[in-house]
């Protein structure tokens, strides 16, 4: 399965999101540490069994997420992370680490009652994803990745420091605006200070500035569905404080972990679609990525960015779940 595909033939009709589906099951998992967490069941009961990893840290899942999985045939579980979207408390930093978030995952996992599940994760819910397979490989049966993020010091700085700078100068500004001169060396950093500090007005100011810029720099062509709930107060405020809080933390990783255990995902089926020209997620580390673990095949989207809506994206994530709910037979 290590095939690699940089686009499909013009004259194939790209996939689309399945329809709109409501949760069949809802509730609040009591994890521990004072937080409680947000999950939902999407599709057939009983059905394959998939988690559902969101982006960020702190970006909370959403009713379009539910429609990448064929609700006929799976049984989806999606979940609001620590501290964001509908898990309490919101925003809180406390006990909220890499390692606190893959514990929460083998507890929804008892909760639905699965030995193994399919894990989708795309950005951040890429790194989750990895991080939650090297740790547990024997609970994956399959692993797709959407916009895959490492999560190393370069990749942070790509986007936090100079690199992405160069391609939005004009978007850049705004994100350097709350920020003092003198602290523009360490942006993450001083971003800290401001989202952790103890003035409301600062934090909130300091929470739409980080959010905006990502909300912007996320899609190849400018794209205001996208970009709207990223200017959402409630939602910046998690969003900002939790990303900042696990990027300054190398969100509990070695540098360089998870590509240098990737050989613990050996036997695990999977997929790795990535944009060509995804800003916050330099293409090289899923093509590293791709390299290190050829089990799974690798799509490399031209004309496409980084969110999962984009259509080339999206054709190669619906394709990818479809192929992993057919009989082994078929693939």
């Amino acid at each position: 399965m290590s095939g690699v595909s940089a686009s499909r033939g013009p004259m194939t009709a790209l996939r689309t999101l399945y329809p709109p589906v409501e949760p069949y099951a809802t509730g609040m998992l009591d994890v521990g540490d004072g937080h409680a967490v947000y999950f939902e069941r999407c599709g057939r009961k009983g059905g394959k069994p998939a988690v559902f990893l969101h982006g960020g840290p702190g970006g909370g899942i959403s009713p379009t997420q539910r429609r990448l999985f064929d609700p006929e045939r799976y049984d989806v579980l999606l979940f609001d992370q620590r501290g964001c979207g509908r898990s309490t408390p919101h925003a809180s930093l406390d006990a909220n680490t890499t390692w606190h978030l893959v514990a929460d995952i083998e507890r929804l996992r008892d909760v639905m009652g699965v030995e193994r599940w399919m894990v989708f994760g795309g950005s951040w819910g890429s790194t989750l994803a990895l991080a939650y397979a090297q740790a547990h490989p024997q609970r994956v049966s399959e692993l797709i990745l959407r916009g895959v993020y490492t999560l190393t010091k370069a990749e942070i700085d790509w986007y936090y420091q100079f690199g992405v700078s160069e391609m939005f100068p004009d978007k850049w500004a705004l994100f350097q605006a709350p920020i003092l001169e003198a602290e523009r060396h360490d942006m993450i950093a001083a971003y800290h200070r401001r989202l952790t500090g103890d003035d409301p007005h600062v934090r909130l100011e300091a929470a739409k500035a980080w959010t905006i810029w990502e909300g912007e720099t996320i899609t190849l062509l400018p794209d205001p569905d996208v970009s709207a709930p990223f200017r959402d107060g409630h939602y910046a405020l998690a969003f900002a404080r939790l990303e900042n809080h696990y990027f300054i933390n190398g969100a509990w990783l070695e540098d360089g972990q998870l590509l240098r255990d990737a050989h613990k995902l050996h036997g695990i089926p999977g997929a790795i679609v990535h944009g060509r020209y995804d800003m916050p997620c330099p293409a090289k580390y899923a093509y590293a990525l791709h390299k290190a673990w050829p089990d799974a095949e690798f799509h490399l989207v031209e004309g496409a960015g980084h969110a999962y809506t984009e259509p080339g994206i999206l054709d190669r994530l619906v394709r990818a779940t479809d192929q992993f709910v057919a009989p082994a037979a078929s693939r």
